[in-house]
């Protein structure tokens, strides 16, 4: 088991790579290996991960909480502050990916799905030169 668990560990290292994209699948494989192996799926409950997901956007939420409004692209963040970011977004998808996971739900086709769902709701509303609004 050990050799597995370093193996597994190196793997993890190599995956910082941002040259790669990565599926919603590959994440929930490499997921359900990670915590497999640690011994976690016995924790891994639905309503456990759904708890451990609020947390985490707790953290995320408190990240803009005194920020006011914040410019696309963080303009005015340092390395330090986007690094942060980049750390507790990735916690709340990572929470996210395995719920839908542990739940036997195919997230990226649910997500699919609510798109097109969401663009039968809001049509795209051609607007001539007299009208402002976008919305029905």
């Amino acid at each position: 088991m050990r050799n597995q668990r370093g193996e597994m560990e190196n793997s993890y290292d190599s995956m910082g790579s941002k040259s790669k994209d990565v599926s919603l699948k590959d994440l929930s494989i490499r997921l359900a290996e990670f915590a497999q192996v640690r011994g976690w799926d016995e924790y891994h409950s639905p309503r456990n991960l759904l708890l451990a997901l609020v947390g985490e956007v707790g953290e995320l939420s408190e990240i803009f909480q005194w920020k006011g409004e914040v410019g696309k692209g963080l303009p005015n963040w340092s390395a330090d502050e986007k690094e942060h970011l980049e750390d507790e977004l990735s916690d709340v998808l990572l929470y996210l990916v395995r719920l839908a996971d542990v739940c036997g739900l195919d997230l990226g086709q649910a997500a699919l799905t609510k798109m097109i769902k969401n663009a039968r709701k809001y049509p795209v509303v051609v607007m001539n030169q007299k009208s402002k609004s976008t919305y029905n």
